[in-house]
Parts: structure tokens; C-alpha cells; sequence
């Protein structure tokens, strides 16, 4: 090899004269843009999917979150597969995962085997997609590599938008008679390209990982996680039974004894799931913070509001899909331009936006508090709040990283989109449930509770949730503006001393 490699570290053969990086990046895009178009696709496929499988509501919530749930948990277990087994082998290997999942789920005959396979569906994501950075690093270089990640970081902005609008159209349009079933089934044709294409385009790589699988540590975390979401959505239709209260509490034990098990595996010099020594770094715990905040909110209004607009209001699932425009749209641009804020601004940015969050909850909770469909309002409150959404994550990730050492950057960012993901699931159980629950006497239906929920009752979900939630993520969010400043009065000090010195 011409160059030292390091433990971890994968790599592909250089690109000769033929190769064709920048095509391989767009059959990378396309597992990429699977992978999030089923991440918002399926909530405007709600109410179709209620009604022609008979689904309850909480049936519902595992169909939209058990795909991020199993995403959340199999991440950082799916990149290190990429570092022991090759990136383009197990990109691969979850993508065709992820194609048999959606084609299972297209033509699922009830509600059970649905949940079952997206939850296989989101084991298949977590495989396939913490690969294509990596792949990216490979097979580009200097401006070429800004280049791509630039066009990765926009695919990830307009996933949201292509997913919901795809979804509404696909399910208005009816092909076939199918309803809501093309809503999976257009990930197949997508999968079969990828099982053709990858070979061909993307370069192989050779392991070079001396990391190893913490399958003890996974397997703990995996049931704790299970033991606490799974009563959240169900407790509420078996009208909170003994074993909802005694599922959080084992959950809760379970947690603390993962906490145990990561810290002996470390000690023991291995390599734990989640390094969780790295919450010591300044910034990294308010970070963190900020982020379960702002993903709770984010989960929880998609799943209320849409299931408020198809069924409360009448809209079509192609006008539902349509309304997140805004707020989709406003987020990516947000995320993208948030640097163009001048720099001794920065460290407010965080504290901000979660004001920013809070205050377009507010707007949306008064826009559908009189039952109609809150005129300008309720697209004020999702371009406000989708700024807001925008203005926390990119800054987030960015400024929690700013004092963890560079070997640890890694272990903190997994932490961070671990956070992400199980914060989005909390946010559909939670939110959900509440929502769900208003009135007993509607039904069991999704349709039966949603549409019978007085327009109050949604607007005290979404002030009283949302906003409140939001306006709790300031106080990290304030902790996480010190760190940043903290770390640029150091810099400018070492800058003042270096120029004494010369």
C-alpha cells in the first residue's frame, strides 16, 4: 500500500484510467434515497394502510416508528459490518434486505407481518447506509470530495419533501387499486438496479478493521429499548395494564445495566457499541440534549398532524403531503445556509432555534384550534418550525464536536444520530399515544379516535407537547452556546499568544 492505513480504516483499490466515481456516487444516492424516502413516505400512507388492514392506531405507530427503531439500533453495528466485512459487500447485502422487506411489506395480507418487516426494513437501512460516506471518502479527494458531499448533504435535505409529496401522490393515484401497497413496492425496481449496478460501478474495498462487533452490548440495548417504547404505544388500547408499568421498569433496569456492560467492555480494551466515556467532552451531553429535544418534536408532530389533516380535516394523502412542503423545504435550506449567520453568532444559534421550534408549534397549535384548516397560519407555523428544525441540527452536530478529540469523533457522532433516531420513535410513541388516547369512547379505529378528537384537545397536544418540549431543549441548548463561546475565547487567546511569541 502507498500509504499507512489505520485500525478502522477500509480501502478501495485507486481509480484507474476507467473507473467512474461520480456514477458510482449516484447508485450510492439511490440506497441512500430509499433509505429516507421510507423514513417519511409511510405517514401519509396512514390512514389508507388503517383502513384496508383494520389497523389500530398504536398498529400504525409500530409501522412508522419500528423502521426507525430498528434503524436507531443496528447504526453503528451496521458501519462497523462495513469496516470487518468490506463497505461495498454489506452496502450490498442491505440493500437487498432492505428490497425483499419492502417487497414483503407491498403485499402484506394483515397488520402483523407489516410491522414485522418494517422493522426488517430498517435492519436493511442500517446496513446500507453508513456506508456511502465511507465509500465517499474513498473514491473522492480535495474539491471533488466537498463536491460530493455537498450533493449527499442535499439528497438529504430533499429526502423529507420527495418522501411525503411521493407518498401522497402515490397513494391518491391509486395504481392499480392498490392504495397505499405502491407506497413499498416502489422500492423493488430500485433495489433490483442497485443489485446490478453496484457491482459494476462501485469499487471493491479490503477490510482493514481490527474493531470488533459488541454483540452483548447490542443485544442489552436492543431490549431495554423494546421494553420502554413498546408499552408507550400499546398501553394506552389495553388500557395500561400491570405489564405496561413493569415492561418500563425492566426497561429501566436494562438501561442501567447496558451503562455497566459498555463500561466494562472498555475497560476490558474492546470496542462498546457506545463509547459513553465520550459524554465527558464539554458539549457533547448539551448537544445531546438539544437533539432529543428537537427529534421528539420532530416525530411526534408527523405523526399527529398528518393523521389531524387525513382524518380530522378530510385532505387527501396527496394535500397532506403537500402541506410539509414548507416545512420540509425550510428545514433543508436552514441546514444548508445556517454558516452564511455571521460567526459571533454562531454560539446562539442553538438556543435560538429551539425558540424558533417552540414559537412555530404555538402557530400551528392556534391555526387548528377552531377545527378548520388555519389558513395562512398553519403554513406559518411549519415554515417557522421547519426553520427552526434546520437551524438545530447542522449546528448541532457541528459545534457538540468542537473539544472531542479527533479520535473520538467517530464514537461521539454515533451517539449523536443514535440520539437522533430513538428521539424521532419516542416522539411517535409518545405524542402519539396522547393523541390516540383524547377520547376512549371513539373507537379502536385510527380513524374513529382521530376524527373525534375535538380541535382543543389537538391544540393542547401540540402547545402543551410540542412547544413545551421544544422550549425544554433552550436550557441544553444554552449549556451547549457557553461551550461554543468558551472554545472561541481559547482559540482567540492561543492566537494572541502565538503572535506575542513570533
Amino acid at each position: 500500500m502507498s500509504r499507512t492505513q489505520t485500525a478502522g480504516e477500509a480501502v478501495a483499490a485507486p481509480p484507474g484510467p476507467g473507473s467512474r466515481p461520480w456514477l458510482a456516487l449516484i447508485v450510492l444516492l439511490i440506497g441512500q434515497f430509499m433509505g429516507l424516502l421510507d423514513s417519511f413516505i409511510v405517514n401519509v400512507a396512514m390512514p389508507s394502510i388503517g383502513t384496508d388492514l383494520h389497523a389500530s392506531g398504536s398498529s400504525l405507530q409500530l409501522v412508522v416508528g419500528g423502521y426507525t427503531l430498528a434503524y436507531a439500533m443496528l447504526l453503528i453495528t451496521g458501519a462497523r459490518l462495513g469496516d470487518l466485512y468490506g463497505r461495498r459487500r454489506m452496502y450490498l447485502t442491505g440493500a437487498i434486505v432492505f428490497t425483499l422487506a419492502s417487497l414483503v411489506c407491498g403485499f402484506a395480507p394483515d397488520i402483523a407481518v407489516l410491522v414485522v418487516f418494517r422493522l426488517v426494513q430498517g435492519a436493511g437501512a442500517a446496513v446500507m447506509v453508513p456506508q456511502i460516506i465511507s465509500v465517499i471518502q474513498m473514491l473522492f479527494s480535495g474539491q471533488a470530495r466537498t463536491k460530493a458531499l455537498s450533493v449527499y448533504g442535499a439528497v438529504l435535505s430533499s429526502g423529507a419533501v420527495f418522501g411525503l409529496v411521493v407518498g401522497g401522490a402515490v397513494v391518491s393515484a391509486n395504481l392499480f387499486g392498490a392504495s397505499w401497497r405502491p407506497v413499498f413496492l416502489i422500492n423493488v425496481p430500485l433495489g433490483l438496479c442497485l443489485t446490478l449496478l453496484v457491482p459494476r460501478f462501485v469499487p471493491a474495498d479490503e477490510p482493514r478493521s481490527t474493531r470488533r462487533l459488541d454483540v452483548r452490548g447490542l443485544i442489552v440495548a436492543t431490549v431495554a429499548v423494546f421494553l420502554l417504547v413498546l408499552p408507550l404505544i400499546l398501553g394506552h388500547e389495553a388500557g395500561w395494564p400491570l405489564w405496561t408499568y413493569l415492561s418500563i421498569a425492566a426497561g429501566l433496569v436494562l438501561a442501567a445495566v447496558f451503562v455497566r456492560v459498555e463500561q466494562r467492555v472498555a475497560a476490558g480494551g474492546g470496542d462498546p457499541l457506545l463509547a459513553l466515556d465520550v459524554l465527558r467532552s464539554p458539549g457533547i451531553a448539551a448537544g445531546i440534549g438539544v437533539l432529543a429535544c428537537m427529534a421528539l418534536t420532530y416525530g411526534g408532530l408527523l405523526f399527529v398532524l398528518t393523521l389531524h389533516l387525513q382524518t380530522g380535516l378530510g385532505y387527501s394523502a396527496l394535500r397532506t403531503g403537500l402541506m410539509y412542503v414548507p416545512f420540509s423545504g425550510f428545514t433543508g435550506l436552514a441546514a444548508y445556509y445556517w454558516r452564511k449567520i455571521p460567526e459571533r453568532a454562531h454560539y446562539l444559534v442553538s438556543p435560538v432555534a429551539l425558540a424558533t421550534c417552540a414559537v412555530g408549534y404555538l402557530c400551528l397549535a392556534v391555526a387548528v384550534h377552531d377545527g378548520g384548516d388555519g389558513g395562512a397560519l398553519i403554513w406559518v407555523g411549519l415554515v417557522v418550525s421547519g426553520l427552526g428544525q434546520g437551524l438545530t441540527l447542522s449546528p448541532v452536530m457541528a459545534q457538540s464536536l468542537t473539544k472531542v478529540p479527533l479520535t473520538r469523533a467517530a464514537d461521539a457522532s454515533g451517539l449523536m444520530t443514535t440520539t437522533l433516531q430513538l428521539g424521532s420513535v419516542t416522539g411517535v410513541a409518545i405524542f402519539g399515544t396522547v393523541f390516540l388516547s383524547l377520547d376512549h369512547n371513539a373507537g379502536t379505529g385510527p380513524v374513529a379516535s382521530a376524527a373525534s378528537v375535538s380541535a382543543s384537545a389537538l391544540a393542547s397536544t401540540l402547545a402543551y407537547g410540542l412547544a413545551i418540549v421544544a422550549a425544554v431543549g433552550i436550557i441544553p441548548g444554552a449549556a451547549l452556546a457557553r461551550t461554543v463561546l468558551g472554545a472561541r475565547r481559547e482559540a482567540a487567546q492561543t492566537k494572541a499568544k502565538d503572535e506575542t511569541a513570533a
